[in-house]
């Protein structure tokens, strides 16, 4: 059921930030980070606060695994960045329990994206 339950996130967050631009309006965009939000069981304040960290990271996340002169390390290391970059303010907004989940989503986020995307 665990394994079920890291799979499943891990989807959903892959899906929030790895679809192509071309093929994702705005609205399925947003569709997913809430996902996201709800499998992370945010509250109404902690949405308001992680949501539009969430929104902002995606675009940036979504440029470097479209860019293919970046090697997967290269990638890795960029997206990490990234995520070092809002961890401070995750960090403070969620629980332990929702930080380690978030952690788990996008080190799994991150795989998927270099075997998918990577060269």
């Amino acid at each position: 059921m665990k394994h079920s339950i890291r799979l499943f996130a891990a989807a959903l967050c892959f899906g929030a930030f790895v679809l192509p631009a071309a093929t994702s309006s705005a609205q399925s965009k947003a569709a997913k980070i809430q996902a996201v939000a709800q499998q992370l069981d945010l509250t109404p304040q902690q949405k308001v606060k992680v949501l539009p960290i969430l929104t902002d990271e995606g675009p940036k996340v979504q440029a470097i695994k479209n860019d293919n002169s970046l090697s997967k390390i290269q990638k890795i290391q960029q997206i990490k960045a990234i995520h070092q970059q809002t961890d401070p303010q995750m960090k403070a907004i969620l629980s332990p329990a929702q930080y380690q989940k978030l952690q788990v989503i996008r080190q799994q986020a991150i795989k998927d994206a270099v075997q998918t995307y990577g060269h």
